[in-house]
């Protein structure tokens, strides 16, 4: 009964929301901003954990949705309005980031400073114990958060994107490879690769 109502409730969500993006293609500004208001948290963590600037994902984020708005009549249906708006986000940053390199504003390559021992034990036994690091697993810890978001920057836009999407935002493969508009096959080797050089990054600090 219980999986039956909570299936239900989904269905009704999901028709709640067909009805809001039809009414904001036709223009109706508080559908849009209803949609604005819905995602725009996510989207701009999601954001934030790409470029690792909190004035650069704000401003990303608004860019954001003013794409989504002038390109809403665009929109049609065959993807969800999350893997639509996330695609335009993702991409937007990613482009972002990468200007940012070429002008030379990185600056990841700091030494580790400020993070506790007790971060930095603890970081150490759970990587003994996995080959595969899943960021929010490491994340929910505060003690070592600072490690594992320095280390998530150091990862090249594209690997770090689908970790983000992947092991952060909860996305499947399918999802992912719609939203960066590339293969199933790539989305796994990046994520593979992504993985396995974040452990690396991350046994660096030890």
């Amino acid at each position: 009964m219980q999986d039956g109502k909570l299936q239900t409730e989904q269905q009704n969500v999901n028709i709640d929301e067909i009805a809001i993006l039809a009414n904001a293609r036709a223009g109706d500004i508080r559908a849009m901003e209803h949609l604005i208001i819905k995602y725009q948290g996510r989207i701009y963590n999601t954001i934030l954990k790409i470029c690792a600037n909190k004035d650069d994902a704000a401003e990303l984020t608004q860019d954001t949705f003013v794409k989504a708005i002038e390109k809403i009549g665009e929109f049609q249906g065959k993807s969800t309005f999350y893997t639509w708006i996330f695609r335009i986000a993702v991409n937007h940053t990613l482009n972002y980031c990468k200007r940012k390199f070429k002008l030379g504003f990185d600056s990841l390559d700091a030494p580790y400073g400020g993070e506790s021992e007790q971060g930095r034990k603890l970081l150490k036994e759970f990587l003994a114990d996995t080959t595969s690091p899943d960021p929010v697993v490491l994340a929910q810890n505060k003690e070592i958060y600072k490690f594992v978001f320095r280390a998530m920057m150091k990862l090249n836009n594209d690997q770090r994107a689908v970790v983000v999407l992947c092991d952060i935002e909860g996305m499947n493969y399918a999802q992912i490879a719609d939203v960066l508009e590339v293969e199933l096959g790539t989305v796994k080797s990046r994520l593979a690769r992504g993985r396995r050089n974040l452990k690396e990054i991350l046994d660096t600090v030890l």
